[in-house]
């Protein structure tokens, strides 16, 4: 009998492994592809590979303002795609040295649930003390007229392509559609967005989306637009009751995630879920004692950093150590160029929730760095402060490369730090991470000229 199965090699699981063989647990992990699950393989490092290629190709275009010019810049695609494969085995490889370091068997096939403390794995029964269900997420697609065509694809196969396709359209415009959408526009496709809300990126501060939008030159979105059918060279939507196609020569299908809960012996089990994920506690209990699950099958944060923290929580209870999931202060990132990222609330949710906030903003260029490395390219830092206790509730960046820094942002409002603790704090200089700071700075110097 094991101490632990997990079912799933992606984040959540892979890392669950890692730490309870670091405890000394006798761990069996199930996978039945490879390890580290859809981020590692098809979904955020290669993406990421792409992405900063792409970004070196655009930045090469532009270097000429900053005095550096380069002569016959191109855009190889065979390089990046064997660039982001090396990329992406370097990392498989490391994370088959950790399951070894630590002494985790990894069996290699489906695993289903078959009940309190029993897992089968292709058909072979195992015992476990515990169990984790890490089965992950799967692309989801719309079931619309043509949805089968050849040319329809999702972020999977697109990460796969030969060639580079002059007109792009992508079905969403949530973080995978918009860098996506990006990546693609950054290279020289003719690139269009079409989404059924009237924002981009829906949990984004709307301010924030807005500005995005304005920033992301060479896309052309069509919001609150439903896709019809899609057809040969093109997909048809409808718009304010209007229909209008728009020729594509590639579709990518970009309108989410689902919990992958099917075919894991969930209803066999008893196990509490539905279509949008496994129930589970901030312990990450399930309602079957000794059963856990974690990351996007749980449907609570489809983030691989989420899967990250909830592996770790799930372990640690395990372990007979106290330990809870919070999500007031889950950070998020959009890849695109500018980058896009943020913490905690937005102006939306706390005038929902009826919340008295106190707003700052400061546009990115009125920092030296970022106006040294970016000219007066776009970006905003928005701060939300809460009126009565002073600690800061929500920070959102546009702009360079705030995913490096918006961790920090996480910090401050989890350990609810108010804003004069975090003016004590002292920041680096030069940096970018100073535009938070001066944000709340700038807040209370127009509050006090406007009492």
């Amino acid at each position: 009998m094991y101490d632990l199965i997990i079912m799933g090699g992606g984040p959540g699981g892979y890392l669950a492994a890692e730490r309870a063989g670091a405890l000394g647990m006798s761990v069996l992990l199930a996978e039945e592809r490879r390890l580290g699950g859809v981020c590692l393989n098809e979904g955020c490092i290669p993406t990421k590979s792409l992405l900063n290629a792409a970004k070196l190709y655009a930045h090469g275009r532009e270097a000429a303002r900053y005095g550096v010019i380069f002569e016959g810049a191109r855009f190889d695609l065979a390089a990046a795609m064997a660039w982001k494969q090396k990329t992406v085995d370097a990392l498989v490889k490391g994370v088959e040295y950790q399951m070894r370091r630590h002494k985790v068997e990894v069996a290699a096939g489906h695993a289903e649930l078959l009940g309190v403390g029993r897992v089968s794995i292709d058909g072979k029964e195992y015992e476990g003390r515990s169990i984790i269900i890490a089965t992950g997420s799967s692309s989801a697609t719309l079931r619309v007229p043509g949805a089968d065509r050849s040319e329809v694809v999702t972020s999977r196969e697109l990460l796969e392509i030969d060639r580079l396709p002059e007109r792009l359209v992508v079905i969403g415009g949530g973080v995978i559609g918009m860098e996506f959408a990006s990546l693609f526009s950054s290279l020289g496709a003719s690139v269009t967005v079409v989404e059924m809300l009237d924002t981009i990126v829906p949990f984004m501060d709307g301010e924030m989306a807005k500005l995005m939008m304005k920033s992301l030159p060479g896309i052309t979105l069509h919001l609150g637009a439903r896709v019809e059918a899609i057809e040969e060279g093109g997909v048809r939507f409808a718009k304010a009751g209007k229909s209008e196609t728009i020729p594509a020569d590639l579709v990518l299908m970009a309108v989410g995630r689902r919990a992958n809960v099917a075919g894991i012996g969930l209803e066999r089990s008893g196990v509490d879920f539905s279509p949008g994920g496994v129930r589970v506690n901030e312990r990450m209990e399930t309602n079957l004692p000794g059963v856990y699950a974690v990351g996007d099958v749980t449907g609570r944060s489809l983030l691989e950093h989420s899967a990250y923290r909830m592996a770790e929580v799930a372990v640690n209870v395990i372990a007979g150590h106290r330990d809870r999931m919070r999500y007031d202060a889950v950070p998020w990132v959009v890849y695109t160029s500018p980058e896009a990222s943020g913490c905690g609330l937005t102006e939306e949710q706390a005038s929902r929730a009826g919340r008295a906030v106190r707003i700052g903003r400061l546009q990115m260029r009125a920092n030296g760095r970022f106006l040294a490395e970016n000219g007066s390219a776009s970006g905003l830092c928005k701060i939300l402060v809460d009126a009565e206790s002073e600690a800061l509730v929500g920070v959102h960046l546009l702009g360079g490369l705030n995913s490096e820094m918006i961790y920090g942002a996480a910090a401050m409002i989890e350990s609810e730090l108010r804003v004069k603790e975090i003016k004590e704090i002292i920041f680096p200089h030069p940096s970018v991470s100073e535009i938070i700071k001066d944000t709340l700075w700038e807040m209370e110097l127009k509050e006090s000229r406007n009492a």
